[in-house]
């Protein structure tokens, strides 16, 4: 899996001889197991926070530079002179290090500088102000793990003098429980924040032989975030051991053993309802700040299992689906996953019914929008079961239609569910939206076909605003190739999303048709569910609901051939 930095940081991996070894993660060796059992790392993903554009952008804006040269007149009033000299670990001056300056506040707050001297003692000139320090100095012989020391407080208001000496450093020690685990890589990461600025610096190595150590005054109480990620292998299933501080310091030491009992369980099942198999990709990683995560491979059907700490807060789980000729793999993101101690959430990905989903989370756009003359829908058409929206549907067709009272505004063929629209009258209209997607193999019970109805009202607006829609959500009990038990009666949860969610529709009917559509039946909503009585082996179940809401904006939506049965 490709790694990507996060904005604004610059991921500093160290090299297998201690030395920086460039900005790209290397992977892990991987090894495959059968379906249904846990699988083995690939290597390790950084969070992808920028388009690609953007994010060369903010690479070169944040990447290490000598500061802006300072006029004559004023070098005397306005830099000083700060004195860097590196040991080693027996106190020798040493050339085996990089060390990197970052400007905070004051004269020199756009200060990115790192230099060397093969003699040990650098000399720089500097704008005061307010810097933080980071340096890491390599070990005298390979294995011997790297020192990494920080000063989130260097104040410049004078001619300074800074000794880096890593016999300051004490061991990074996190551990799983498990026996025989084999350590991968980790990232250590330091903010600061002070008069209104962020800086940052991180460094990426093995999960082993790290060691670190705070350097000069603490700062401000708070204004230091400190975190530590570290994964390992395990016999059955995977590690993510990840920890997060907030003080006026950088950590000196760090040691934790967490017990079964300390660490939160964390599943990818990876469903098959199309029968095709193949080796996709579960990995994980902490919701919050620079960090890198875990990859597994990931046999179809079946799971990986990662061992998380609740202490790191909350987890991204995503995964990737295998590749087919003429197809991409379909990336699955289930974001801010809640862990605690003991507990295991699993979250299955790839499976039917596929319908529309909106996003639950409280920052999420709106999926409808009008911004003048435009109306414009970005909203999931073919998310899975669980409501994981794929990064690239899979579909066969797929068109958006728009009519004002009545006319034909416009038709979108592309991607299911998105398409904008421009409109020719400001004036209040009636509007409906039609999106429809069809998808699977094309013939007989393997074709689905999904098409949702939107009516509302609208008039042109001054600024971007959300217009109404709903969705409605059918998660039937399916195995992992989308089938359910032939002749059962099932209980089928159904809920709403959207506008007519809160606090609640006006109307609403479910159908249901055993027969591809030909003929529906009413299937009464109680408690949140629907009773179906499924069919035959190898027939299918469509599904049906419309509603109103209380303003009078209406959905009728189709999952023709939701899912199976075996």
């Amino acid at each position: 899996m490709n790694e990507t930095p996060k904005t604004g940081s610059n991921i500093r991996p160290a090299g297998s001889d201690g030395r920086p070894a460039g900005s790209d993660v290397r992977p892990v060796g991987s090894k495959i197991r059968p379906a249904g059992s846990d699988v083995r790392p690939t290597g390790s993903r950084i969070r992808p926070a920028l388009p690609a554009l953007a994010l060369v952008a903010a690479l070169t804006a944040t990447a290490f530079t000598a500061p802006p040269a300072v006029p004559a007149a004023a070098a005397q009033n306005e830099t000083v002179t700060l004195t860097l000299r590196h040991l080693d670990r027996t106190g020798a001056p040493t050339d085996a290090y990089s060390t990197r300056v970052t400007g905070i506040s004051g004269p020199g707050e756009d200060v990115r500088e790192a230099a060397r001297d093969a003699s040990g003692t650098l000399t720089l000139r500097l704008p005061k102000g307010r810097y933080l320090l980071d340096s890491e100095v390599y070990p005298l012989h390979q294995g011997a793990g790297t020192d990494w020391l920080v000063q989130p407080r260097l104040d410049l208001d004078r001619d300074t003098t800074v000794t880096i000496d890593p016999r300051t450093t004490s061991p990074v020690d996190v551990r799983p429980p498990e026996t025989g685990a084999e350590p991968r890589h980790a990232m250590s990461f330091v903010e600061v924040h002070h008069g209104g600025q962020t800086r940052s610096v991180n460094l990426m190595s093995s999960a082993t032989g790290l060691r670190v150590a705070h350097l000069g005054p603490a700062a401000e109480p708070g204004s230091v975030t400190a975190t530590f990620d570290a994964y390992w292998i395990g016999e059955r299933s995977d590690y993510g051991l990840g920890y997060r501080f907030s003080s006026g310091r950088a950590l000196t030491g760090f040691v934790r053993r967490p017990t079964p009992g300390d660490l939160a369980t964390v599943r990818a099942t990876a469903a098959d309802p199309e029968g095709a198999g193949g080796v996709g990709a579960a990995a994980i990683q902490p919701s919050e700040g620079t960090t890198v995560g875990l990859t597994s491979e990931l046999v179809r059907p079946g799971t990986a299992t990662f061992h998380v700490t609740p202490e790191r807060g909350t987890w991204e789980l995503s995964y990737m689906t295998p590749g087919t000729p003429g197809a991409r793999p379909n990336l699955y993101e289930a974001r801010d996953v809640q862990v605690r101690p003991g507990a295991t959430t699993t979250h299955t990905f790839d499976n039917a019914v596929r319908g529309p989903a909106l996003d639950p989370g409280p920052d999420a756009p709106p999926a409808l929008v009008r911004e003048g003359d435009r109306i414009a829908l970005d909203l999931p058409l073919l998310a899975d079961g669980e409501g994981h929206a794929p990064s690239d549907p899979v579909f066969r067709s797929a068109a958006t239609t728009l009519h004002r009272d009545g006319v034909l505004v416009g038709t979108h063929r592309g991607t299911p569910g998105r398409a904008s629209f421009t409109l020719s009258a400001p004036d209040p209209a009636r509007y409906r939206l039609t999106a429809t997607a069809s998808h699977g193999t094309g013939t007989g019970t393997g074709e689905g076909r999904t098409t949702a109805v939107w009516t509302f009202d609208s008039a042109a607006t001054a600024a971007p605003a959300a217009l109404p829609l709903s969705v409605v959500r059918f998660t039937p009990p399916l195995a992992l190739d989308g089938t359910a038990p032939a002749g059962a009666t099932v209980r089928v949860p159904v809920t709403v999303q959207g506008s007519a969610a809160e606090p609640g529709p006006r109307s609403l009917q479910v159908r249901v048709s055993v027969d591809g559509g030909t003929t529906w039946t009413e299937a009464p909503v109680v408690d949140g569910a629907v009773e179906i009585r499924n069919p035959a082996p190898g027939r299918t179940v469509s599904l049906r609901a419309t509603l109103t809401d209380i303003a009078g904006n209406t959905l009728d939506q189709t999952l023709g051939n939701a899912y199976r049965t075996r």
